[in-house]
């Protein structure tokens, strides 16, 4: 079926930015994407699993206090890709990051990315 798979992780210094992408690939892929929420989680080292960020099918977006006004969730529908511009980041923001798709209704379809690691560092 459809599968999600994030790219633009690595290491970055405090600071800098960072563009993750998640791409939708799959013969339904095409045809589905504009019926999930698509969303940004990340884990850190000995930490719980966090949303950082969101964006519903409708194209409302939600972001953690501890990011809001650095990063910027988007989608492209003709790509079937949703994005995350991580922009001023910081040591704390060092995490495995992770795409998330739901149904807009059905929320207990989802599908996840095998996530990309994020490290900020000088």
């Amino acid at each position: 079926q459809v599968q999600l798979v994030e790219s633009g992780g690595g290491l970055v210094q405090p600071g800098g930015s960072l563009r993750l992408s998640c791409v939708a690939s799959g013969r339904a892929a095409g045809n589905t994407f504009s019926l999930y929420d698509m969303a940004w989680y990340r884990q850190a080292p000995g930490k719980q699993r966090e949303l950082v960020a969101g964006i519903t099918s409708s194209g409302s977006t939600n972001y953690a206090d501890s990011v809001k006004g650095r990063f910027t969730i988007s989608r492209d529908a003709a790509k079937n890709t949703a994005y995350l511009q991580m922009n001023s980041l910081k040591p704390e923001d060092t995490a495995v990051y992770y795409c998330n798709a739901a149904h807009y209704v059905f929320t207990r379809m989802q599908l996840w990315g095998q996530g990309t690691q994020v490290t900020v560092s000088s």
